[in-house]
């Protein structure tokens, strides 16, 4: 774009060429942000077509919601929400946190093939994914929020990325806030986040560890559990209990209440209510459950806005498991 901003009497040349700059800039920095109408002409229809099929998945099976929604930050905490945890190259998707663990790849490939019948080359990988994150909270009985689109999608992915920026279940709460705020979110978003927790399910191998060597866990939970997760690896490794042992498949604020009464099943988890800097905040969303649903809905949108590709970066994968 020109930049027609001429020197006068006010303005030598040099300061004329860095206003010029800066509105370049700026100009580009609003050319390349999201907007939630982006497929308002080029495809109508993607937002329902994408609906339809979270909808059909989560009936199926309840868990897909969590799984959907956890694929969605799984993407987004690596180089941006660029749908490079779908690609089967370059090791992301096989990576540490993610290998055997992160599902719901069938679910996008569906949808991506439902919008590319209505819409050929148009709707992004990145965004499907997005969109049906939010849709599959809302299916589970959360809020809803205003999805920004135009993502487009990555041509590589990255397992180093995925093993050094997806936070762990053995992190302690300072490490928590830490990897949170290297995205830049709040400890309170991070709270507000980790309540995502109210739905879905782990496997025996990521609370192992807590059920056989931390203090602060109920009782009976702790008794409960270890039930199914033996403590000798890998011997029951694959075996899930519920995130949120009250109601997990409701999106709702039980899961904050499961860490007062010392039954949140992850270490990560308990870390929240250990007596330290967000125990408050656990508080607030047990007393005020509509605001832990605001401020999810808020850290998810803000979530979603990390590093996009734009413009003419990426490009709109026909099959979301590969490049073009």
């Amino acid at each position: 774009m020109a930049c027609y901003l001429q020197p006068t009497s006010a303005f030598i040349p040099a300061t004329a060429t860095k206003l010029c700059l800066f509105f370049s800039l700026v100009v580009g920095l609003a050319s390349a942000q999201l907007s939630s109408n982006f497929y308002a002409t080029s495809c109508p229809k993607a937002l329902s077509t994408i609906k339809s099929g979270v909808v059909s998945a989560v009936s199926s099976e309840k868990r897909m919601g969590a799984s959907l929604l956890r694929l969605h930050f799984h993407d987004c905490f690596v180089n941006g929400c660029d749908a490079s945890i779908l690609l089967d190259a370059g090791g992301e998707k096989t990576a540490g946190p993610n290998n055997n663990s992160v599902r719901g790849y069938e679910v996008i490939d569906n949808i991506k093939s439902q919008v590319e019948k209505i819409c050929p080359g148009v709707v992004s990988c990145a965004d499907i994914v997005a969109v049906a994150a939010r849709d599959s909270v809302v299916a589970l009985g959360g809020r809803s929020w205003t999805v920004q689109l135009g993502r487009r999608d990555s041509t590589t992915a990255s397992a180093t990325a995925a093993n050094s920026n997806l936070p762990p279940p053995t992190l302690s709460l300072s490490g928590l806030i830490s990897a949170f705020s290297n995205k830049g979110f709040t400890a309170k978003e991070m709270v507000a986040l980790s309540g995502s927790h109210t739905i879905g399910q782990a496997r025996c191998v990521t609370f192992r560890q807590r059920i056989y060597n931390d203090a602060d866990i109920d009782s009976s939970f702790k008794t409960s559990l270890q039930s199914k997760c033996p403590s000798t690896a890998p011997a029951g490794d694959d075996n899930l209990s519920p995130l949120d042992v009250m109601s997990p498949v409701s999106f709702d604020n039980a899961y904050f209440k499961n860490l007062v009464a010392k039954k949140g099943l992850l270490h990560s988890d308990q870390q929240l209510f250990s007596g330290g800097s967000t125990d408050a905040q656990v508080n607030a969303y047990i007393s005020n459950p509509a605001s832990f649903q605001t401020d999810f809905a808020n850290a998810m949108v803000k979530m979603g806005n990390l590093s996009p590709l734009t413009g003419s970066s990426g490009q709109i994968r026909t099959n979301c498991r590969k490049v073009n």
